[in-house]
């Protein structure tokens, strides 16, 4: 099993979101509320308004997202779905837990305790993307007006 810290249209209510409960494409467990303990430019971008991570440690906001555990099933799929190497890469990130729900199992993080998991964060952005608007936590309903698009929908 592993940890993935989920930021954009994975998270709960946001439009892939779905995708984390589906059986063929593996198990996952919310565990806890959380954010980047570094910051990082959190931005909408591309013809789909997708919510990229930028690579950038230090610059934009600690990054407020989702911990879930997956099987190796589901991180399988994660990285089929993030297009790993393509647009994204998979790569352990510091986290702050801000509210564990996860399921006692001897291992239950207090707020405010630091642990890593893995995150998604962009391997290639365009030239204009760091100077974007930078959020600190993504929702596609949210009052940029940037609503995100599904790709497959779009080609």
């Amino acid at each position: 099993m592993a940890r993935v810290f989920v930021y954009g249209t994975l998270k709960k209510g946001q439009p892939n979101y779905y995708r984390m409960f589906e059986l063929a494409n593996g198990k996952a467990e919310f565990l806890a509320s959380a954010c980047t303990t570094q910051k990082y430019p959190l931005v909408i971008a591309g013809k789909y308004n997708i919510p990229f991570l930028l690579n950038i440690p230090g610059q934009g906001h600690r990054v407020r997202g989702e911990l879930y555990k997956v099987d190796d099933k589901m991180l399988k799929f994660l990285d089929v779905f993030e297009d790993i190497p393509r647009m994204y890469q998979r790569a352990e990130v510091k986290l702050e837990v801000k509210e564990w729900a996860g399921k006692p199992d001897g291992e239950e993080p207090a707020a405010g305790s630091i642990i890593e998991a893995f995150v998604y964060s962009t391997t290639t952005y365009e030239p204009d993307w760091p100077s974007l608007l930078s959020h600190e936590s993504y929702d596609t309903f949210g009052d940029h007006g940037l609503m995100y698009q599904y790709r497959e929908l779009q080609d």
